[in-house]
């Protein structure tokens, strides 16, 4: 007996909206996958989004644009934009579909690939294991979630071991916990079963109801007195509310 091969999975089809002087990407559903102002594309305009960039608390400010960023779920592109253009750094984004590449290409102001910029179109569970990335991430974002928003789609401890080995050793991950169907508890869990519990750092949800967590490929525990001065100099420099929201930021475990 053959068995039949199973049919490649389908992907949603990709909309554009917009509300007021805000641009909006969907995923065949009315959520909202991504957001961008359209006098300022490459600003950041939803607060996790901004949060996301909280790796930059543990970063070496003068070294950033020598590092590189990888963002897992291109969305509307607003990290990869951000790190491309205002922080000048190496940028790569893994996207599943391609139709959500066109769309920020074409409505979202997504620059074409070079130098410096590249989007590469796979399965972000099988490409991250791909050598060639292994050890050369000092920030990675993850924001993967399907059509309807429910979980993330990648969210066990062996995907979250598998971006731990992408990181240089003062690396940090920032995650996008959002759901109906989630558990902040289980997410935790895995990422701490892969990175140790004394490398995380969580904000408190959004109003929308974003968690965004951060690990450390190394961990470190910088006084808050320290982590005020750096959250005021990325604030000063890549004008992100870094310091109001570092109020919001504390380690896992205490």
């Amino acid at each position: 007996m053959t068995r039949k091969k199973d049919k490649p999975k389908e992907l949603p089809e990709v909309s554009v909206s917009d509300d007021g002087d805000v641009r909006h990407l969907h995923l065949g559903t009315p959520w909202i996958q991504g957001s961008m102002r359209i006098a300022e594309p490459f600003a950041l305009e939803l607060e996790y989004v901004q949060r996301m960039m909280a790796w930059l608390l543990f970063a070496d400010l003068a070294q950033v644009s020598k590092g590189h960023a990888m963002q897992l779920g291109l969305g509307a592109g607003a990290i990869t934009k951000f790190c491309h253009k205002k922080l000048r750094i190496c940028t790569t984004a893994i996207e599943l579909n391609p139709q959500v590449l066109a769309v920020c290409r074409h409505w979202f102001k997504l620059p074409p690939d070079g130098p410096k910029l590249r989007v590469v179109l796979a399965d972000a569970a099988q490409e991250i294991r791909n050598p060639m990335w292994l050890g050369t991430v000092d920030a990675l974002a993850v924001d993967l979630y399907d059509h309807e928003a429910a979980a993330p789609v990648l969210d066990s401890p062996e995907f979250y071991a598998d971006c731990r080995a992408l990181l240089t050793e003062t690396g940090s991950m920032t995650v996008n916990l959002f759901g109906r169907a989630s558990s902040f508890d289980r997410s935790l869990q895995s990422m701490a079963a892969a990175f140790g519990e004394d490398a995380l750092w969580a904000f408190k949800p959004t109003r929308e109801g974003n968690t965004v967590v951060l690990a450390q490929r190394t961990p470190t525990r910088p006084k808050r007195a320290e982590l005020a001065e750096r959250a005021q100099a990325i604030q000063e420099r890549w004008e992100l509310p870094t310091a109001k929201g570092l109020r919001a930021f504390k380690p896992v475990v205490a």
